[in-house]
């Protein structure tokens, strides 16, 4: 039985969003629904209904500050914020990222995570202490790609290293509120994100699977959850190695930016 009664979730019409909905929809569960795709947000809504949750999708852009910070204050109690919304992109070594690519990146997966988040540490420094003895636990949605500078998609990974870095810094205050926040660095899902990608991803894993590892890890508190843990040592290791970033360069880059839903 889930701990979190009522959660908001992010990137929740598909993918890793969508999966951590439908893992924590049950009876007597509220679910507050974020996308920009207002018929797969109903979708996703609809398959939480089926579980007896309470779903409460609603179309919102991750980059809109006052919008976010007005759907976050007006959901009442929450004892779980997923800042999962994200998008990728590169062109692969040589041609590089576009300006607007690298804006675009950063815009979501940077400041759409503030949005999120700090919404979310004001609302639940003023709730009650419950179960667990917490006021309330913001997930981020970082990378493994966070772990290791990455060539083929440079604004992806420096986004996710940089809100990696931001959560698990915060951690500590947080804890001091009340409050857990712990950074969530997944290696490959299979999502439309990773769809594209032209190279074989080592260790790929369905979404449902990647929503048990992050509610597990959830509940044992952590800062910062990676996995697979094999993967993510492997990350740690390239990095440090002289022919770390050769390596990395000879891999292929990410496809196209995709539409974030």
């Amino acid at each position: 039985m889930t701990p979190y009664k009522s959660a908001l979730i992010t990137g929740a019409s598909s993918g890793i969003g969508r999966a951590l909905a439908e893992a924590l929809a049950a009876p007597g569960v509220t679910l507050h629904l974020g996308g920009r795709d207002a018929a797969r947000l109903e979708a996703a809504a609809a398959a939480c209904r089926a579980r007896g949750a309470v779903a409460l999708p609603m179309a919102v852009d991750a980059t809109d500050a006052a919008g976010m910070a007005a759907w976050i204050a007006g959901a009442g109690r929450l004892d779980l914020v997923v800042a999962n919304a994200g998008v990728s992109g590169g062109t692969g070594i040589g041609g590089g990222e576009t300006a607007a690519q690298t804006r675009e990146i950063f815009a979501v997966n940077v400041d759409g995570v503030f949005n999120t988040a700090l919404p979310a540490l004001e609302v639940m420094a003023g709730q009650d202490v419950g179960a667990g003895g917490k006021r309330g636990t913001i997930a981020v949605v970082a990378s493994i790609a966070a772990l290791l500078p990455t060539p083929g998609a440079p604004a992806y990974g420096a986004s996710k290293a940089a809100v990696d870095a931001w959560t698990v810094a915060r951690a500590r205050s947080a804890a001091a509120a009340g409050i857990q926040m712990t950074s969530i660095c997944p290696g490959f899902i299979r999502t439309p994100m990773t769809a594209p990608n032209p190279y074989r991803m080592p260790g790929l894993m369905e979404a449902d699977a990647a929503a048990g590892f992050i509610l597990r890890g959830l509940a044992r508190g952590r800062a910062r959850v990676v996995f697979p843990w094999w993967m993510g040592l492997a990350a740690r290791i390239v990095g440090l190695l002289p022919f770390g970033q050769r390596l990395m360069a000879s891999q292929p880059g990410k496809g196209a930016l995709p539409d974030r839903g």
